[in-house]
């Protein structure tokens, strides 16, 4: 297998507090050396790296990926009783067309916004109203 043929599609950067070091320039550089056409970054419940991730892309000719890990409530997003959510489950989305992209920002507000609860929290509902031009991974 050629460096080429292999795509991380699950990169954090230090927009994910905890769970990455780099910016998202210096994932692409790296990606670059080791000769890899594309890379996906997917921050948890966050796209503030999305627009630096795709520049340095672009700058460096590698297929930007844009993506998030979301957090998915045990019930219903807007559950917010103690101890409702102890064991996360978590879901990586990848956007496949702009309007996916579109579909994970609206997504991402709304965890933010009324599904917050120690945790930026979407469920299924929504996950099925905007999934229109995603791609879910399964995994952690």
């Amino acid at each position: 297998m050629k460096p080429s043929d292999f795509v991380h599609l699950n990169v954090h950067s230090y927009y994910s507090i905890l769970e990455g070091l780099g910016h998202p320039s210096d994932y692409v550089k790296k990606a670059k050396e080791q000769g890899m056409t594309a890379l996906a970054l997917t921050d948890k419940a966050s796209l503030a790296g999305a627009i630096d991730f795709y520049k340095a892309c672009k700058k460096e000719g590698i297929k930007p990926i844009l993506g998030a890990t979301v957090y998915i409530a045990f019930n219903k997003l807007t559950d917010k009783r103690h101890q409702i959510d102890n064991k996360r489950t978590m879901c990586t989305l990848l956007a496949e067309t702009q309007e996916g992209y579109e579909n994970l920002l609206q997504m991402l507000s709304v965890a933010w916004l009324d599904g917050y609860y120690y945790k930026p929290r979407v469920d299924w509902d929504l996950m099925a109203k905007h999934s229109k031009g995603l791609i879910a991974l399964s995994g952690g």
